[in-house]
């Protein structure tokens, strides 16, 4: 629960730097709502918001970002952990709920008129919403599991999953709709697919430290991608058909997009780090109770 952080010292020589999961969660999910907003914002001025409801994710990842850094600061500075908790919950559920309800929006625009994969592909991002699902699931999993727990960790290692499922289908559908132009457009989808079947690994089987540490190369190679795509699509929007680099933007390749993949290695990285420290703490202590029991 709240307030169980597993608060730990990270030490470089003589400086020793205090590390709290808890924190770095939520630091990490105030980041990616000023994030969403922003790359909503340039989604929905494609159409010029032509339906109110499409500036309320906007505000909302504002709004929410500042809800959760008074929640943080609260519990930092004065300890009122019930001020945290509660906006954390209350941001949360909202952005869970805008997710969803987002899924469906997109999905109307075209796909429960026709229902074929053609008009899947071509409306509205479908997946794209469910951003703000998983990062309200990421604070109310940092409120109801004790943070750096082996719990925790695999809980944030199974969201990231999820993460990685959703760049797949984002990253298929948006590079189909223009029948993958270039080979390399095939890069992200073959990575993200590459990504969740290492991920999903530890629930299926027992692991090792060796093993989280392959994954945590595929996260690098994850990230790497990511910073590729990022700047191929940014130099095509920049050599735009548009006289406007704005409109460019907007109506372009999604400048945000391939930032996902070092963003959610990032997260999988701290889930990776945290589950091997209790898997070495287990293989001491049971290094321990044989070395006990050969002595008796």
């Amino acid at each position: 629960m709240a307030g169980e952080s597993d608060e730990l010292r990270i030490r470089f020589g003589s400086l020793a730097v205090r590390f709290d999961p808890q924190v770095a969660l939520d630091l990490f999910v105030l980041l990616n709502l000023f994030a969403l907003g922003f790359d909503v914002f340039l989604a929905h001025s494609e159409n010029q918001f032509r339906r109110p409801v499409e500036y309320f994710p906007v505000y909302f990842a504002g709004a929410g970002a500042l809800l959760l850094l008074i929640g943080i600061a609260a519990n930092e500075f004065w300890r009122w952990a019930a001020v945290w908790r509660d906006l954390g919950y209350l941001v949360g559920w909202i952005s869970i709920l805008t997710g969803l309800a987002g899924v469906i929006y997109h999905l109307d625009s075209q796909f429960f008129y026709e229902r074929t994969l053609r008009s899947l592909t071509y409306a509205a991002p479908f997946a794209a919403p469910l951003a703000l699902t998983g990062v309200g699931l990421l604070l109310i999993l940092n409120r109801m599991v004790s943070p750096g727990s082996r719990l925790w960790a695999e809980w944030v290692l199974l969201l990231t999953a999820g993460g990685f499922f959703g760049n797949f289908v984002l990253s298929l559908t948006d590079h189909a709709a223009n029948g993958f132009f270039r080979p390399v457009e095939w890069l992200p989808v073959m990575t993200a697919a590459f990504a969740v079947s290492f991920l999903v690994a530890p629930f299926l089987v027992p692991v090792g430290r060796r093993y989280l540490a392959l994954c945590a190369l595929v996260l690098f190679v994850e990230a790497m991608v990511g910073g590729l795509g990022f700047v191929l699509h940014n130099l095509a929007n920049l050599r735009g058909p548009s006289p406007s680099v704005f409109e460019n933007f907007i109506a372009g390749a999604p400048p945000m997009a391939p930032l996902l993949f070092p963003n959610l290695a990032v997260l999988g990285w701290l889930g990776l780090w945290t589950l091997s420290r209790h898997l070495h703490a287990a293989q001491r202590q049971g290094a321990k109770e044989r070395y006990t029991g050969q002595t008796d």
